[in-house]
């Protein structure tokens, strides 16, 4: 399966991942530049994603401790998640998220 992810500099990666591993470990692992501070345990929103919206039915609803950690994040719309909290499974083989300013690495 693979996700796309589109970076800070507007450039799209098709990145091949795995069933089961969440979303923010994909983009990590393939070098993109994320912060992911709390390496997954929504504590800290620096894997703040905009999903494309064609996929946005598709994503369980975040729970209250990610909507709890989005109110924390920086230019939050109503796309947003935590890549952190996506788990990726066959239904979201070509998923397309775009990453966040407040998530880009320093």
């Amino acid at each position: 399966m693979k996700i796309i992810v589109t970076d800070f500099d507007g450039n799209k990666h098709e990145l091949e991942a795995l069933e089961g591993w969440r979303a923010m470990e994909v983009i990590r692992d393939w070098d993109l530049p994320i912060k992911a501070e709390c390496g997954g345990c929504c504590s800290c929103a620096t894997c703040h994603v905009y999903v494309d919206d064609k996929w946005l039915d598709k994503l369980p609803e975040p729970t209250d401790e990610e909507i709890e950690r989005l109110d924390d994040a920086f230019d939050v719309e109503d796309n947003s998640r935590l890549s952190c909290q996506i788990i990726l499974n066959s239904d979201l083989d070509g998923l397309e998220l775009q990453m966040a300013p407040s998530s880009e690495k320093d």
